[in-house]
């Protein structure tokens, strides 16, 4: 049976999911929301031990809720997690959410990074921000990667301190293969190294103290063997996949698991107990497709947004980004 052709498409082409930003760059920080006023279904996996998040049990297939209408990825730490009170005050003046009677209760969820190290850590996304990130979303759609939305204050490679550690931040990358569209958007803030899943090369991570190189964050963890308090926690990857193939909130979950694999292969180390590593899986259409298939593709093209999100980021806060450092060029 001949192969089906695979092409790449925009991430803001699928199922009517709209996307919009806005960030604090004096602040360095950020909030991107994913939206569809109609609803869509969703699933959630958390690997790493330190999340910040907002209404994730909604995601539990137990839960009774059955589709939800915006996901914010911020900034902040827990703090920003205030975001998704405006995202939902947006929604509901627009009309969008539950109807309960006296109102509509539209359902958010939220996770955050933590980039309070990176420009001023008492401006933190807000009520505000996440309102007009939702409002952006619903008349202009400006989703960007790079130094955008939550990805503002993104940077990895921070096993040794800020000191030694690079700018990235949000990207994105999608594709189709007949009637199914499958893609992922991802803020890249790990505390390990990165990598191109697909030829292993090291693209971002822990620099040399004098910027002229790479140091591997595994090696450094390898020299000692005690355990470490007060382990630097500046970290967690956050992103969400989205498809137009029609699949409930277990499938959603597992799928969003299926999407972990692109962490794995592209950073490292990856899931720690400092990191807060989640990944939302997004449904939001009726095409039908075979589910390992779609959890195939979510992992490969959540490892091709952690590239351009390392390739589109640029030097800010005195963080160097890839496009900046010679020994990256050419």
């Amino acid at each position: 049976m001949p192969e089906t052709a695979m092409q790449e498409i925009g991430i803001q082409e699928i199922g009517g999911i709209r996307i919009g930003q806005t960030e604090n760059r004096a602040a360095g920080t950020g909030c991107t929301v994913l939206l569809r006023p109609e609803g869509m279904c969703a699933g959630l996996d958390i690997r790493g031990g330190g999340p910040a998040s907002h209404e994730s049990g909604l995601l539990d297939p137990l839960a009774a809720a059955q589709t939800i209408h915006a996901v914010v990825l911020g900034g902040g730490s827990a703090f920003g997690l205030s975001a998704a009170g405006g995202v939902m005050d947006c929604l509901e003046q627009n009309g969008i959410g539950f109807p309960v009677g006296v109102t509509r209760v539209p359902l958010v969820v939220q996770s955050d990074i933590f980039d309070l190290t990176v420009g001023d850590a008492q401006i933190r996304p807000d009520h505000a921000m996440g309102y007009e990130a939702a409002r952006l979303a619903l008349e202009s759609p400006n989703y960007r990667d790079g130094n955008y939305g939550a990805g503002c204050g993104a940077t990895v490679g921070k096993f040794a301190g800020m000191e030694t550690c690079m700018k990235t931040g949000i990207g994105s990358y999608a594709v189709q293969i007949g009637a199914l569209q499958i893609g992922a958007v991802v803020v890249l803030n790990a505390l390990g190294d990165v990598f191109d899943w697909k030829n292993g090369r090291k693209i971002a991570g822990l620099l040399t103290p004098d910027r002229s190189g790479f140091r591997s964050s595994e090696a450094l963890m390898r020299e000692r063997i005690d355990v470490i308090e007060n382990k630097f926690t500046a970290n967690t990857t956050i992103g969400a996949v989205i498809t137009n193939a029609a699949y409930d909130k277990t499938q959603l979950c597992k799928i969003a698991g299926m999407a972990h694999d692109g962490f794995a292969r592209s950073i490292r180390p990856v899931h720690t107990s400092v990191d807060g590593d989640s990944i939302y899986a997004l449904s939001a259409g009726t095409v039908q497709a075979d589910m390992d298939l779609a959890g195939t593709l979510a992992a490969e093209v959540m490892s091709e947004a952690i590239i351009r999100a390392v390739q589109s980021a640029e030097s800010a806060y005195g963080y160097p980004a890839a496009r900046d450092l010679d020994f990256l060029k050419g």
